[in-house]
């Protein structure tokens, strides 16, 4: 057991720091920017293109490409759910993105970049009918 640093406060300290400084900078952040809500739905005026929620963009411009998309996304949160039961190669010890775990931290990122490039690509590049244009 000599060989093992406790946890508590050597891990927990810098753990409850990371929080508070991460609230901090969400908290100001959204003082900065406003969340991007379109205003109340109007069913006499419906706004061309009826975007979904910011949050929920990545998979309306993922379905519009093709319909049978949708079973990307399901097959996306499926292997998210199902990560802790992955089976992983144990470690020795903790460490940031280690040999063994590569190909797993690298589907993660993946998976990350594409859901937040279809929402950029549907926030800001969508314009009428759905057809693709410069945000400037």
């Amino acid at each position: 057991m000599s060989q093992y640093v406790k946890s508590s406060p050597h891990f927990f300290r810098p753990v409850g720091r990371s929080l508070l400084l991460g609230v901090a900078a969400l908290l100001v952040l959204a003082a900065l920017f406003p969340a991007p809500l379109e205003t109340p739905a109007d069913p006499a005026h419906a706004p061309n293109p009826a975007k979904s929620a910011w949050f929920l963009l990545w998979i309306q411009e993922l379905v519009s490409y093709s319909t049978l998309a949708i079973y990307m996304a399901v097959a996306l949160a499926a292997l998210l759910v199902a990560l802790p039961w992955l089976k992983v190669p144990k470690l020795e010890h903790a460490r940031w993105l280690p040999r063994e775990h590569r190909w797993l931290a690298a589907a993660v990122l993946a998976a990350a970049a594409l859901v937040l490039a279809l929402t950029v690509v549907g926030l800001y590049l969508r314009g009428p009918d759905w057809r693709l244009v410069l945000p400037f």
